[in-house]
């Protein structure tokens, strides 16, 4: 049934493969333009709480504290030892010893620590963070142009990067995943990831040794699907049984990157070489 669902995608028209991806990427950058994802403490700044062996849930800590005019939010997380602990956050502005003081007269026997991010350090890891996805994306593209010295391909391999990116941010906004340094790490593996898929296709398809385009694409697909569904697997596998918020979230991330990938290589890229290959051997 795979196989011949991968055989009906190799067959579809070209036009049709690059429209619904494009759709998809301008969807995206709706989303992003309306509601980009919420900064993290270390990337936006702010005063965070944690908070052990309180005899309450998050929402009830949070309406407290609200009821005492502070503005904050509070979650539960698991940590790495399996222990329950309640993360509250506030403004910069902020003063954590006063919310401390409060949660002491409601919750005497509970376990505090308080953390306060400046503006200068989260500005500081703002720009490196940019920095950090620029250099990639330049690198990444500097080395593709050189590799297939082809504007079409090589552009197209960069798209796609950027919108599995893209995508992945979106995704991020729409369920609610902040935007920290952890979080820009599994964007910065995703560039890579990407890369590689669509080398593979790239590669695949204009030095093809098969008769037809078509059987290249398939005979591409067929171990790029495979890639990419072990792959998940694997992010599944630690998403679901990894306590360590930071694992979540980086395994979240790499998630949403790789279901955009295999959109953006086998049918995006895919729809532009193969009208590419087409033009090219009519002329």
């Amino acid at each position: 049934m795979l196989e011949n669902t991968l055989k009906k995608l190799a067959a579809t028209d070209p036009k049709k493969m690059i429209t619904y991806p494009l759709i998809v990427f301008l969807v995206a950058v709706l989303i992003l333009a309306v509601h980009f994802p919420n900064l993290g403490i270390d990337l936006g700044g702010g005063v965070a709480i944690t908070i052990y062996g309180v005899d309450a849930s998050a929402s009830e800590v949070e309406v407290f504290l609200k009821q005492n005019n502070f503005d904050v939010t509070a979650r539960a997380i698991i940590d790495p030892t399996g222990k329950t602990k309640i993360e509250i956050r506030a403004p910069l502005d902020t003063d954590p010893l006063e919310i401390m003081s409060i949660l002491r007269s409601e919750y005497p026997n509970a376990e505090m620590h308080p953390v306060k991010v400046g503006a200068a350090i989260s500005k500081t890891a703002q720009h490196q963070g940019l920095k950090a996805v620029i250099l990639a994306f330049i690198g990444m593209a500097i080395i593709v142009f050189i590799f297939f010295r082809d504007p079409i391909p090589s552009l197209t391999v960069v798209f796609s990067a950027l919108s599995d990116m893209t995508i992945a941010l979106a995704l991020m906004s729409i369920f609610g995943l902040e935007l920290r340094q952890a979080t820009i790490a599994a964007l910065l593996l995703l560039i890579g990831y990407s890369v590689d898929s669509n080398i593979l296709l790239t590669t695949k398809l204009l030095r093809r040794k098969e008769d037809t385009i078509e059987d290249a694409y398939f005979s591409a697909v067929s171990t790029g699907f495979t890639m990419s569904t072990t792959t998940l697997g694997a992010l599944a596998s630690l998403w679901l049984l990894s306590q360590a918020e930071v694992i979540d979230m980086i395994a979240s991330v790499l998630i949403f990157g790789l279901l955009a990938d295999f959109m953006n290589t086998w049918i995006l890229n895919a729809g532009v070489l193969r009208w590419y290959i087409y033009r090219g051997e009519k002329k």
